[in-house]
C-alpha cells in the first residue's frame, strides 16, 4: 500500500550509502540491500527511476581544491556515477528487476544514452531506470540531475537517500541539540541554508511542485515505510 498515492518516483541515492561501515567504494551487501528494497517498491506498482551519486569513488569538486580544473574532475565524477549505476543494476537484475542504465555521457558500450522519450517508455513497462552521468555537464551536482531528471520524467516525488533520517538544524553526529525537522517548504531549505540539496535542485523541484522526503534506506525496509507514511523522514513541499 502507497498511502502517499505516488505512481511514479525518482529515487536519489548518494554515493556515500554504497559505502556502507567501509571507507571507499562499493559495498555489495549495502547494494543488495537497496535491490531488495527497490524490488518491494516495484512491486507496489510504482514506477521508479534512480539517480545515484559518486562520493564513493570520486569527489570532484573536493580535488578542485589542489589545484585540478573544476570541469576535468566533474567529469570524472560522472564516470564515477556510471560504475554506481552499473553495480546497482547488477544487484537488480539478479533478483529479476528489469533494469536500463541510461547516461548523460555516450558509452554505448555499457549503457543506453539518455533519451527522454525512451527512458519513459522503460518506465511504463515497469523497468526501473537509472541515470547515470548527473546532467552530462560540468558545474552541475547529481542533486541537479536528479531534480531535472523527476521533472522530465513527470515524477510526482523525490526520495533522497542519505546517511541520516531527515533534514536537521545541524549535523547530528556534531551536535547533540540538533533539531529534526519533520516537515519543511521550500523557501524554508533556501533561507535557512540547510544542506540538503543544492540550491539549484531546490528551485527546480519547487518550480515543478515535486515533494522532496529526505531520509535514510540503510535501515531495512525503511524506503517502503516511507512510501507508506511511516519510518523516519522530512518532507519539503509547498
Amino acid at each position: 500500500m502507497n498511502n502517499f498515492n505516488w505512481k511514479k518516483i525518482l529515487l536519489k541515492i548518494s554515493g556515500e550509502s554504497l559505502m556502507g561501515d567501509d571507507t571507499y567504494g562499493i559495498n555489495s551487501s549495502v547494494v543488495k540491500s537497496f535491490a531488495d528494497q527497490i524490488d518491494e517498491v516495484v512491486k507496489l506498482g510504482v514506477q521508479l527511476c534512480i539517480v545515484v551519486g559518486g562520493g564513493n569513488i570520486y569527489r570532484g569538486i573536493s580535488n578542485t581544491q589542489n589545484g585540478m580544473d573544476r570541469a576535468t574532475g566533474d567529469y570524472m565524477g560522472m564516470l564515477a556515477t556510471v560504475m554506481n549505476s552499473l553495480a546497482i543494476q547488477n544487484a537488480m537484475e539478479q533478483i529479476g528487476i528489469q533494469t536500463r542504465v541510461q547516461s548523460a555521457l555516450p558509452i554505448s558500450a555499457v549503457c543506453e544514452q539518455y533519451i527522454r522519450r525512451r527512458a519513459k517508455r522503460h518506465m511504463e513497462k515497469g523497468r526501473v531506470v537509472i541515470f547515470a552521468a548527473g546532467t552530462g555537464n560540468p558545474y552541475f551536482t547529481t542533486d541537479t540531475a536528479a531534480a531535472l531528471r523527476a521533472s522530465e520524467m513527470n515524477c510526482d516525488a523525490i526520495i533522497k537517500a542519505t546517511l541520516v533520517d531527515g533534514v536537521y538544524s545541524a549535523d547530528p553526529k556534531k551536535d547533540k541539540n540538533a533539531i529534526k525537522f519533520k516537515n519543511l517548504n521550500y523557501l524554508d531549505v533556501l533561507s535557512k541554508d540547510l544542506k540538503v540539496m543544492d540550491a539549484s535542485a531546490i528551485s527546480l523541484a519547487r518550480e515543478n511542485k515535486i515533494p522532496i522526503v529526505v531520509c535514510s534506506i540503510n535501515k531495512n525496509k525503511n524506503l517502503t515505510k516511507v512510501l507508506k507514511g511511516e519510518g523516519s523522514f522530512t518532507i519539503i513541499s509547498d
